[in-house]
């Protein structure tokens, strides 16, 4: 069975709050997991306020320490701690990353009753967490700063039809699935015996704080998502680019060229009043871009077309 996969923008801004946008957050859920990109000033509210609960988080993943994506931390773990949780909590980051959230998480006086494991990413790595793979890439920004993509294993389709007619049994379908070969009154089963062709699993990107960058177009090529930084949009364009960011127009130039299905702007700057500029721009480049805003949620198709 298809886990189900579901995208929520926690906050959307950049550099401090504003009184209608938290600082970056996005959640990405498959099933029962959730995984915390970015950890802004504030977000444990905005998760208070969403779908979900911030006990559930698994896996935080940093795109870089400047104080808008990772201040977020400190409140986070202690309210963690207050609660109750005995899960550990894993996060990770590019270089710098230890001891960057150990300083973090040492401010104040409270007890911390579960394990917090750091790790720190390689700039172009490649890490298996069962059920996805977390890509990074490096970013063009002032400090140390990476991309992830989070890509959904692909998955054997099962066809019911030659199950019924093996006599394999449906409720050991998901464990023949996952197994591969399972053995039933004595015969051997494989997935090949019932298999109908593999899906391709869901591919979402999230580039964190960048200058636009050639790289990106195959980074996150065939995305299904493409979350990616448009501070402005482009009549700021060299001021943007100095500090590290990227356009509307950029970034949508990005998604077109990479072949995304669907262009999410973020981290807009305090400064932006109205994010219908930057969606015009980035439509006019890109008709599938959206405009992201806090607590939005996207839940994400699965694949049906791209079977072999």
């Amino acid at each position: 069975m298809a886990s189900n996969i579901k995208i929520t923008f926690f906050g959307t801004g950049g550099s401090w709050p504003t009184p209608v946008r938290g600082l970056p957050a996005v959640g990405i859920q498959i099933d029962d997991r959730l995984n915390l990109f970015d950890c802004g000033e504030g977000t444990q509210k905005q998760i208070m306020a969403s779908s979900t609960s911030f006990m559930k988080i698994e896996n935080i993943f940093i795109s870089h320490f400047h104080g808008d994506h990772f201040i977020g931390l400190i409140g986070m773990v202690q309210s963690m701690s207050f609660n109750g949780r005995v899960a550990p909590l894993n996060i990770y980051g590019p270089r710098g990353a230890v001891r960057m959230v150990l300083n973090a998480l040492n401010v104040g006086y409270f007890r911390l009753n579960f394990d917090v494991k750091i790790t720190e990413l390689e700039d172009s790595g490649n890490y298996d967490f069962g059920d996805f793979i977390i890509r990074t890439q490096p970013n063009d920004h002032p400090v140390p700063a990476i991309s992830f993509s989070l890509e959904e294993k692909d998955m054997i389709r099962i066809d019911r039809e030659k199950a019924d007619g093996l006599g394999f049994p449906v409720r050991r379908l998901e464990e023949l699935r996952k197994k591969g070969v399972v053995e039933v009154g004595g015969k051997v089963f494989r997935i090949e015996d019932v298999s109908a062709g593999t899906r391709k699993g869901r591919k979402i990107v999230y580039t964190g704080d960048t200058r636009p960058m050639k790289s990106t177009i195959a980074f996150a090529k065939g995305a299904d998502v493409l979350i990616h930084d448009t501070t402005t949009d482009s009549s700021l364009e060299p001021k943007v680019n100095e500090f590290g960011h990227t356009s509307s127009r950029q970034a949508a130039e990005i998604a077109r060229d990479s072949g995304v299905k669907r262009l999410y702007l973020f981290h807009y700057s305090p400064r932006v009043d109205n994010v219908n500029t930057l969606l015009e721009e980035a439509r006019s480049i890109f008709p599938q871009s959206y405009a992201s805003s806090d607590l939005l949620e996207y839940d994400v198709p699965v694949n049906r077309d791209n079977s072999e």
